[in-house]
């Protein structure tokens, strides 16, 4: 019993460096074959971020901007640098700090995006949209 279990011990480990050698083999092989064959690439362009700045800009309006609470506010906007697809988030400012609320949405065709949101507190409500890095300009809400 005691052999048998040492001898698929043996097997599983020289199976595992054998795997390995043949891996790392096979990886330089690849890099080795690029590197010869660099001379003769031509370069791509490539893009870069200007020192850190997000160049995504996003717009944003609320309609109604006086609403009774439990009524419906549509939010809309357009964005610019900012890829389909990518997520909205509508957030508002709580204090000091800038809160996530749960109502999203994905920018569209044609770079714009509309999401809806209630309220049920009374007050003057303080808000933005965050897309990726980009925030928006902050709107007031009247909620009454």
């Amino acid at each position: 019993m005691k052999a048998t279990l040492r001898g698929r011990c043996a097997r599983i480990a020289a199976t595992g460096a054998l795997s390995v050698a043949l891996l790392a083999a096979g990886a330089a092989g690849t890099f080795a074959s690029a590197a010869s064959g660099a001379a003769s690439l031509k370069p791509s362009p490539t893009v870069s971020a200007s020192a850190g700045k997000s160049t995504a800009t996003v717009t944003l309006t609320a309609t109604p901007a006086s609403v009774k609470t439990g009524e419906k506010v549509t939010f809309t906007g357009r964005t610019k640098g900012v890829p389909i697809g990518t997520k909205v988030v509508l957030q508002h400012k709580n204090g000091t700090k800038w809160t996530t609320l749960h109502a999203s949405t994905a920018v569209k065709k044609g770079s714009s995006f509309a999401l809806d949101n209630t309220f049920r507190d009374k007050g003057k409500e303080q808000l933005r949209v965050m897309v990726g890095e980009a925030v928006s300009p902050t709107v007031t809400v009247n909620v009454g």
